[in-house]
């Protein structure tokens, strides 16, 4: 049996499943080691590496169901990551320009294939059509280069993406058309059909799935149930497509825009959705499309090269002159210009759907009784040329454009000179994931360190303290190394937790503060678990007296990532406070990371103040309220199911201080049992001696 089964694990292509993954993972693993030192993307890489493995280089692993299974999961998963990281504000603001851009791409290629198949290689019209569709359909296969290096928000990349979807959906409704003339089937149900099914499937997509999504997420917390959830969504939207006549990379796309808003960027769970797709199903997918290239076929015919040839030039000029021409109507830069033809250039997923189609679908016979195709043998040979050449100029192109633009970076990133240190005293393990999920939200990147802290009682420092306070620091370095980030533990002995806090405030150079609120009521999460008799406690107080730095006082009812619209209460003269525009900006950085809708209450004043400072895309909205403190009722009368309530507070004798505060945590507390909420205590003038004497 041993003999056997080595006979058998080197017989050629490799049977055993265990050595051909083995070969394939050790592949995903040495590429970069060993392409990083020739400067070859990563990408092309594994596509290289992938036709040297397969059946037509040394015929190590063969294109079996295995590969097409995990390659095709690739595939999707590259669209669906470009939905799930799309800045929607950016979206919808660069919508135009993505239209416009998805028209260029569209028919300049559309132009250059019939000339190239009607004029230059004497196919039929309705091949040359097809033909056509083919050049004009293209690939994100350059996305993960996108992805690294971390300008997937930048203009180009959204017009990029947007139009990639519009041209592809172009391109497929020109092969639907085209098939359907060539077989005869084009009747005017066809038509109607064809529409109803697409727009059935848009609305299930964009609208039933976020509504799902939403409630599941609200109702478990368990990592590996919402990462399944994902990958079921990716695959619905997918076969939804498929069945409604389209290919499913569009609806991988779409199920990711509807899942854009569920899974904010530095969450937990989208780090696990990349973390698998760029380690197992993208390479899978890379290799496989390697692994089609046949240098026998494509070198060893006159026509073939001549076909692909022209495939190849008239593919990449008319690429280049879209994007040239997009560049030039919006104002693109260089880079841009260069990411933009780059991300578009490469032909694969929906040019390997078309050329198929094409190859299957027989529109006669020779004398000699052989098959007339729609595509012949030597435009799918080329294609598989066309293909190694386009996936290289798009490695090529899009490393070089984005490597420049992520080197200039976000001029308003480089304006930061001071640290964001947030720290997050935990006292109950429960419910330490969402205190550290809102301080990521909060801040940016960057410029961000984390502090967890945990007080140990100098009267009670014993063995049972002590693992009680590691195992929940524990618990919230886990949470903070879900999303990708270090956190830093901290244990402390002192006479009291207060005191505690605002020694590390003061040692650490701490910016934001994030307490749980105290409530000794059963139906509030366990989070709202520090010491006190009041609805604040006696901590908090202390804290915010001895303090001067951003608090926030977090009462957590369901996840971040499930909220609808972010409503900010801010009381009058708040723009007179020396800490209000960092609150501001941490506010818009949480709405702008989860993609919730932000409203601001506030005087005409304030907002006028809010609206100010000129932005790249205001995704805000503003609401002119002269509802008094005094009458939280109707002052809180817009709240709404899965919002969460932010209430800008003061402390006492400050410039935007009312009496009525005193009455607001306990109403928000009494009133908002189902909705989060948040106190927020700004910076404000005033040493904090004065302070204080104010408390």
């Amino acid at each position: 049996m041993t003999l056997l089964a080595l006979h058998t694990a080197f017989t050629l292509p490799i049977q055993d499943p265990i050595l051909k993954f083995l070969i394939i993972m050790t592949i995903v693993l040495g590429t970069p080691l060993i392409l990083n030192k020739l400067k070859i993307p990563y990408l092309l890489g594994l596509i290289i590496a992938g036709a040297v493995i397969g059946e037509h280089g040394l015929n190590l692993v063969a294109r079996d169901s295995s590969i097409i299974l995990s390659g095709t999961a690739g595939m999707l998963y590259i669209l669906f990551l470009a939905g799930l990281e799309m800045d929607m504000a950016d979206f919808k603001r660069n919508s135009l320009r993505s239209l416009t851009f998805g028209l260029y791409t569209f028919i300049v290629p559309m132009a250059f294939g019939v000339v190239a198949g009607y004029y230059l290689l004497g196919y039929s019209l309705l091949s040359s059509l097809l033909l056509a569709a083919l050049f004009a359909s293209q690939t994100l296969i350059a996305y993960p280069i996108i992805s690294k290096l971390g300008i997937t928000r930048d203009k180009a990349v959204t017009i990029a993406v947007g139009g990639t979807i519009i041209v592809d959906i172009l391109a497929l409704v020109t092969l639907t058309v085209v098939v359907g003339f060539a077989t005869g089937s084009t009747e005017s149900d066809f038509w109607w059909q064809l529409a109803a099914s697409v727009a059935a499937c848009g609305v299930v997509i964009l609208w039933i799935f976020p509504l799902i999504g939403r409630w599941f997420f609200k109702r478990c917390s368990d990592n590996i149930s919402q990462y399944v959830f994902v990958l079921v969504s990716l695959f619905l939207g997918a076969y939804l497509t498929q069945l409604a006549g389209l290919e499913p990379i569009i609806g991988a796309f779409l199920a990711g825009l509807a899942m854009n808003r569920l899974i904010p960027r530095t969450s937990p769970l989208m780090n696990r959705v990349e973390f698998v797709g760029n380690a197992i199903f993208i390479p899978f997918f890379l290799i496989g499309v390697g692994m089609l290239v046949d240098y026998h076929a494509i070198f060893g015919s006159w026509e073939t090269l001549l076909v692909g040839g022209v495939m190849v030039v008239m593919v990449t000029a008319s690429k280049y002159i879209a994007a040239l021409l997009t560049a030039k109507t919006f104002r693109l830069t260089g880079d841009q210009q260069t990411v933009l033809f780059g991300l578009s250039v490469a032909h694969v997923a929906g040019t390997l759907a078309v050329v198929m189609v094409g190859y299957n679908i027989t529109i006669g016979t020779t004398p000699e009784g052989l098959p007339i195709r729609l595509l012949d043998e030597a435009v799918l040979n080329g294609t598989i040329l066309m293909i190694l050449v386009t996936c290289t100029i798009s490695s090529f192109t899009t490393q070089r454009g984005a490597h420049q633009i992520a080197l200039n970076g976000p001029q308003n990133d480089r304006k930061v000179e001071v640290g964001e240190h947030v720290l997050i005293p935990v006292s109950h393990p429960r419910a330490v994931a969402e205190a550290v999920g809102l301080g990521i939200a909060v801040t940016k990147q960057k410029h961000r360190s984390l502090y967890a802290l945990n007080a140990i009682d100098n009267q009670n420092g014993s063995t049972e303290a002590v693992e009680s306070a590691e195992k929940m620091l524990s618990a919230a370095a886990d949470a903070a190394a879900a999303a990708g980030i270090h956190l830093h533990r901290l244990m402390r002995y002192d006479v009291n937790i207060a005191n505690a806090i605002v020694s590390t405030v003061r040692e650490r150079n701490i910016t934001d503060l994030v307490l749980g609120m105290h409530v000794e009521t059963a139906h509030i999460s366990p989070f709202n678990a520090l010491v006190g008799q009041t609805v604040l406690g006696s901590t908090i107080p202390r804290v915010l007296s001895r303090s001067n730095v951003t608090t926030y006082i977090y009462s957590t009812i369901q996840p971040l990532s499930t909220i609808k619209r972010h409503l900010v209460f801010v009381p009058r003269r708040a723009e007179l406070e020396l800490g209000f525009e960092t609150w501001v900006l941490r506010i818009r950085h949480l709405a702008h990371d989860t993609g919730a809708k932000l409203i601001f209450y506030a005087t005409q004043a304030t907002i006028d103040q809010l609206r100010r400072k000129p932005r790249k895309v205001d995704i805000a909205d503003y609401v002119v309220s002269e509802s008094p403190w005094e009458d939280p009722e109707q002052l809180f009368a817009p709240v709404e199911a899965d919002d969460a309530v932010w209430v800008i507070m003061s402390r006492r004798e400050r410039i935007s201080y009312t009496a009525a505060m005193n009455r607001i945590p306990a109403y928000v507390e009494e009133h908002f049992t189902h909705n989060n909420h948040i106190l927020l205590y700004p910076v404000q003038a005033g040493t904090e001696s004065e302070l204080l004497k104010t408390m």
